[in-house]
């Protein structure tokens, strides 16, 4: 019969020895998997134990096998009941460890057999960043997603060959298609017929490698209207360099380009007015000396003229130099009134009733091949404005109108009202915001190029033939306005005709019409009294002297203020008549020291300036005696019998002896 504890002894060792290999099978394979068999070597250093563990037990199993076979000649009794104890014990705990496996996954999980704490820790540290990373890179792809989609320019994306794949909102509200309707389809739903043609050569020139372009054009609303469009365009590469896409950056620049024609128009009025103001200083100071020198041929042709009584022919010659002289005159007035510094008597003019006195005066000489309409307003439109300077900016219009149309045509003049903004393009000057009367004058003439139309208001600017023109006119309705608080604005197009606005601010209120100055029949003798003349222009006080002097004038002239004082301590004078600008010793100082000795000497001031002029810069006030170069004898003395008459009653008044 065999022996008991060879076979549990036999029984053991084969159990221990399949655990065993079954172990370091399970430590192999997972590692092996995880391709960890060269780094994990405390995971192949345990696989090693198991092996020989269970290489061992085979020897124990194959020996008691052999004893079993061949009894007597194993080992003792004794020590095969405490071997096979020991290895019955050692499979019981091998048998509980293979079934702790399932329990616990102990050397299940993939390379799990054994982790050193310190690089868990690292590897931990490092899923960590990695994890920041990712939710960095997601927070910046929605902060980037968020800032195209909510951008006010438009952003698109398309194909190389121009099929829509992105449209944010910006796009949206630019083009008034939505990101559903837009994507999928081609970017020609934005353009016109023209614009196309265009748009499939800038995608060619994108798929040929051009990198960036930036072009403005038109493009279209999905409600068919047109936009002014600024487009940055750039191709999408992928890591080869090959073109996968094209990024689109549009934006609307209507408005900016609305803005910058404003404020080129602006700086352009600026400039105009600049203009203007330089010629009319030029043209005031012309005008001061032309006037005096017009004095002295006006007056000593009149001399002429009164001692030439027997000879017809010299009478006919001077007559001819008196009708140069006076065109003179009208011609210096304009350069005044372009200046706005011309003497004007302001008063509540009602429109309808001007455009009507100048249609009677244009039926007879604008001739029989120009139609004359005259539109007026359906109730009366009353300014403030000189009457005569209201007629003055009619004729020069409809005369200009006139000549525009040598072949004949239509002149229409309409009145009727506007409201002004105050920031009205075109208009010069600028006028203030507020109710305005409009007059239109409109000619269907050949009209105007640009560069005749930018200097129209200029003096001395004509397009007419030497002789015919003088450059003055619409300088002069430029000066009028300016003066009378108004504006004006030109519409031309050559080939069709010229439009004129005329805008003067409306009156609401009138006033009482202004008390006439008297009217003499006849220049007023001095009889004796004593007039002070102050002239440093000496042929023009020869002049002065002998027209007083014939009328009856004790006269003293001085060419400056203080020979006038010398003269005025000998042979008190009755009447002061001075020049405003002197050398030295202005006509105002002059008088304020004769004032000091008898404030109640009236005073007459003359200059080649006019009031309204020397009163803006403050040389003289408004209400003073003025007298305006050049002046006939009879103006002269009627203006010195009026200074007389508002001091003193000229019957009682003393005549300085």
């Amino acid at each position: 019969m065999t022996n008991m504890p060879d076979q549990l002894y036999l029984l053991g060792n084969v159990v221990i020895m399949v655990a065993y290999a079954a172990i370091m099978v399970a430590i192999v394979v997972p590692v092996s998997r995880a391709g960890q068999l060269r780094t994990n070597k405390l995971a192949v250093a345990t696989a090693l134990i198991f092996f020989s563990c269970a290489v061992g037990h085979g020897f124990h199993a194959l020996l008691s096998y052999r004893n079993i076979l061949h009894p007597g000649h194993g080992s003792p009794s004794g020590w095969s009941w405490s071997a096979a104890l020991w290895d019955a014990f050692t499979a019981v705990v091998g048998v509980y460890y293979w079934t702790l496996r399932r329990g616990y996954g102990v050397l299940l999980d993939k390379g799990a057999m054994y982790v050193d704490p310190w690089r868990q820790h690292r590897l931990a540290a490092a899923g960590e960043r990695e994890r920041a990373a990712r939710a960095a890179a997601e927070n910046h792809r929605a902060t980037l997603a968020a800032v195209v989609q909510h951008t006010a320019d438009a952003i698109i994306g398309s194909t190389p060959d121009g099929v829509i794949t992105a449209w944010n909102a910006g796009a949206e509200r630019l083009f008034g298609w939505t990101a559903d309707e837009a994507i999928g389809r081609h970017a020609f739903i934005v353009t016109d017929g023209g614009g196309t043609g265009e748009q499939a050569q800038l995608l060619a020139r994108i798929r040929a490698g051009e990198r960036g372009l930036s072009y403005e054009a038109q493009r279209v609303h999905k409600d068919g209207s047109p936009l002014e469009i600024a487009f940055t365009v750039a191709p999408i590469e992928d890591s080869a360099g090959t073109v996968i896409g094209i990024s689109v950056v549009a934006r609307d620049i209507a408005a900016a380009k609305e803005a910058a024609e404003r404020q080129r128009a602006m700086q352009e009025r600026t400039h105009q007015a600049q203009r203007m103001e330089s010629l009319g200083k030029l043209a005031g100071g012309v005008a001061h000396d032309f006037n005096n020198l017009l004095a002295i041929i006006v007056n000593y042709t009149d001399f002429a003229v009164e001692q030439s009584h027997g000879d017809a022919a010299v009478r006919a010659d001077l007559a001819h130099v008196r009708t140069a002289a006076d065109r003179a005159i009208n011609l210096t007035r304009q350069l005044l009134t372009f200046t706005r510094g011309d003497a004007i008597q302001p008063q509540d003019v009602d429109l309808n009733v001007a455009v009507a006195e100048v249609q009677t005066m244009l039926e007879r000489t604008i001739g029989e091949h120009i139609t004359l309409i005259t539109v007026p307003s359906a109730r009366p439109l009353t300014v403030r404005a000189d009457p005569g300077q209201i007629q003055q900016v009619l004729l020069n219009l409809a005369l200009n109108a006139r000549d525009a149309m040598a072949d004949g045509g239509t002149l229409v003049i309409e009145v009727n009202t506007a409201e002004l903004t105050g920031a009205e393009l075109e208009m010069q000057p600028q006028p203030a915001a507020g109710h305005y009367a409009r007059l239109l004058v409109s000619d269907t003439g050949e009209g105007m190029p640009p560069d005749v139309a930018a200097h129209v208001f200029e003096p001395f600017y004509t397009t007419k033939p030497r002789g015919q023109g003088t450059g003055l006119g619409l300088s002069t309705v430029y000066g009028i306005l300016a003066e009378a608080g108004g504006s004006i604005n030109l519409y031309t197009e050559a080939g069709v005709g010229t439009t004129f606005r005329v805008y003067l601010p409306l009156v609401t209120a009138t006033g009482a019409a202004p008390t006439p100055a008297p009217r003499h029949d006849r220049p007023p003798r001095g009889d004796g009294r004593t007039v002070l003349v102050v002239e440093d222009e000496p042929a023009l006080a020869r002049v002065i002297t002998r027209i007083l002097g014939n009328a009856g004038y004790h006269v003293m002239s001085a060419a400056n203020g203080e020979e006038a004082l010398t003269a005025d301590e000998q042979r008190p004078c009755d009447v002061l008549l001075t020049d405003v600008i002197m050398p030295g010793m202005s006509g105002r100082r002059l008088a304020e020291c004769l004032h000091e000795r008898r404030p109640d000497l009236p005073v007459l001031y003359m200059s080649g300036y006019s009031n309204g002029l020397l009163g803006t810069t403050h040389i003289l006030d408004e209400d003073i005696a003025f007298l305006e170069k050049p002046f006939t004898a009879d103006q002269l003395l009627c203006k010195v019998y009026d200074v007389l008459a508002a001091t003193a009653d000229l019957d009682d008044a003393p005549v300085a002896t």
